[in-house]
C-alpha cells in the first residue's frame, strides 16, 4: 500500500507510473531479489532477460528507500580519485573498477534509450564546485588524473563557475561531461515496468521476514508466503535489517535531506543553465539542482529539522539560496525529505558472498544510480557463470563495521550543527 504523501518531490512528479503487485502465494524461481531500489530491479531486468525466472520482493513500494530519495546525480567513478582507488584496489581490479564505474553514466543512459524511461534525463554533465581554495587543489588533481585517463572533464576558473551556476560564491569547478541528471524515482520505476516487461515478476507491500538453507535452495519467508529460489540477491543497501545477521552494521549509515522550492516564475535562466546537477567539496556537502519545472532542488547531509514551511532545515535553505541568488528574493518551498546512505570507511563499494549463493552489493557512498545499475548487471553475469575474478573490484565475505552506530550519532549531531551554524 502507498504511503498517505509522497516520500520525496521525485515520487510525486515522476512520469513513470507507480508500480504496486501483492504477492498471492507462494512461489518458486532461479533468482529472489530483496529490495525494489536501483541494485534489485537492475538485476531483475538483468537476470530476466538471460531467461532467468526472477521474483523481486519489495516491502514498501518501489523505489521507497534512498532509490526514490536520491539527488538524481548520474556521476562517473565513486567519491575518490582515480589514483586511491587504484591504489586501494590494486593494479587488475584498480584500472578496470575507474573504467567501468567511468562508464556507468553511458550504462544507465543506454538503458533509459533503450526502454524508453521518462525520467526527466539530462546529459549535459554534472559539475563538481569548489567551496574554497582548498576545494579547487583537490579539484585540480582531479583534473590532472581523468585528463591523462583521456576523459572529457573541464577545469572551470571561478569566472566560468559564474557563467555556469550564476553565482560568484565558488572558487572553481570541475565538469564532468560524461554525467548527467535524472528523476531518481522515475528512473527507478523505469527499470521496474522494463524488468516486468522481460519476464521478471516483481511484488510490493510484501516484507522478507527470515533466510534460511533448505538442501540446495533457498527459502525466503514473508508475511505474504514463501519464495525458493536457487539463488538470493540482498538490494537493500542502506536499508537493510535483521534479515541477515549484522549486514546493517556492514557500514556507517548517514542522512541526506533536500528541499525543492516551488516552481520560480521569476527569470532564472542564469542559474544552472545548463541544467548541470551540482555538489560541493565541503566536508558537509551540499548538492543542488534545477529540475525541469523550474524547481530548485537544495540539499545536505543530515534530516529534515522541522517541516517544509518552517523550522531549521527551511531556515538553512532559505539562508543557502539567498546567499547564493539574493536577486531570487523570499522563495517557497514544497517538499522536504530526506533518505539514508551507506558509507564504508574507504568511500567504495563492496559485492558479498554471505553464504553460498547469497550475494549482496552494498555500501554505495551516495552514488546508487550508477552502482545499483552495474551491480545488478553483475549480480546476472555471477548468477550465470561469470568467474568473480571479473567482477570491478574483489568479493569478499561480509565484514562489519564495529564503529558504525556511534559514528552515525556522531555524523548526525554534526550535520545538525552545521545546519544551526549555517542557518545563523
Amino acid at each position: 500500500m502507498r504511503p498517505e504523501s509522497p516520500i520525496s518531490l521525485w515520487d510525486a512528479s515522476a512520469e513513470e507510473p507507480d508500480y504496486q503487485n501483492p504477492m498471492t502465494g507462494d512461489t518458486q524461481v532461479d533468482v529472489a531479489i530483496v529490495g525494489g531500489g536501483y541494485t534489485g530491479l537492475s538485476t531483475a531486468l538483468y537476470c530476466a532477460e538471460k531467461g532467468l525466472s526472477t521474483q523481486v520482493l519489495e516491502a514498501k513500494t518501489i523505489g521507497y528507500g534512498g532509490s526514490g530519495r536520491n539527488v538524481g546525480l548520474v556521476n562517473a567513478g565513486v567519491w575518490r580519485p582515480p589514483a586511491a582507488v587504484r591504489k586501494k584496489l590494486g593494479d587488475i581490479y584498480g584500472p578496470r573498477f575507474v573504467k567501468r564505474f567511468g562508464e556507468g553514466p553511458a550504462q544507465v543512459f543506454d538503458l533509459i534509450e533503450k526502454h524508453q524511461i521518462r525520467c526527466e534525463v539530462t546529459r549535459t554533465g554534472t559539475i563538481h564546485a569548489a567551496h574554497a581554495p582548498s576545494g579547487f587543489r583537490d579539484l585540480q588533481a582531479r583534473h590532472a588524473e581523468w585528463t591523462r585517463l583521456g576523459e572529457p572533464v573541464d577545469l572551470l576558473s571561478p569566472e566560468d563557475m559564474v557563467e555556469r551556476t550564476g553565482t560568484k560564491v565558488f572558487h572553481g569547478g570541475l565538469l564532468d561531461h560524461r554525467a548527467g541528471t535524472v528523476n531518481p524515482m522515475g528512473y527507478c520505476r523505469g527499470l521496474a515496468r522494463a524488468a516486468k516487461a522481460a519476464g521478471a515478476e516483481i511484488a510490493t507491500g510484501v516484507r522478507a521476514t527470515k533466510l534460511r538453507r533448505d538442501g540446495e535452495m533457498w527459502v525466503v519467508e514473508t508475511d505474504h508466503g514463501t519464495v525458493r529460489a536457487n539463488y538470493v540477491v540482498l538490494g537493500t543497501n542502506a536499508y537493510s535489517d535483521t534479515l541477515w545477521p549484522n549486514l546493517k552494521r556492514a557500514f556507517t549509515m548517514i542522512h541526506y535531506f533536500q528541499l525543492a522550492t516551488k516552481p520560480l516564475t521569476t527569470d532564472m535562466s542564469h542559474i544552472l543553465p545548463g541544467r548541470q546537477g551540482l555538489w560541493d567539496t565541503g566536508q558537509v556537502m551540499f548538492s543542488l539542482r534545477r529540475d525541469v519545472s523550474n524547481r530548485l532542488l537544495i540539499g545536505s547531509m543530515g534530516t529534515v529539522v522541522g517541516a517544509v514551511g518552517r523550522g531549521l532545515s527551511h531556515r538553512w535553505a532559505t539562508k543557502k539560496l539567498a546567499r547564493m541568488y539574493p536577486e531570487l528574493g523570499p522563495v517557497e518551498f514544497e517538499e522536504a525529505w530526506h533518505g539514508q546512505i551507506a558509507m564504508t570507511p574507504d568511500y567504495l563499494p563492496r559485492i558479498y558472498q554471505l553464504a553460498p549463493n547469497l550475494l549482496t552489493p552494498i555500501g554505495y557512498n551516495g552514488r546508487g544510480i550508477i552502482t545499483g545499475t552495474i551491480f545488478g548487471q553483475c549480480m546476472a553475469d555471477l548468477i550465470t557463470g561469470m568467474d568473480k575474478a571479473d567482477l570491478p573490484l574483489p568479493m569478499t565475505e561480509l565484514s562489519t563495521v564495529p564503529s558504525a552506530p556511534i559514528m552515525s550519532r556522531i555524523y548526525q549531531t554534526a550535520f545538525m550543527a552545521n545546519q544551526v551554524l549555517k542557518s545563523l
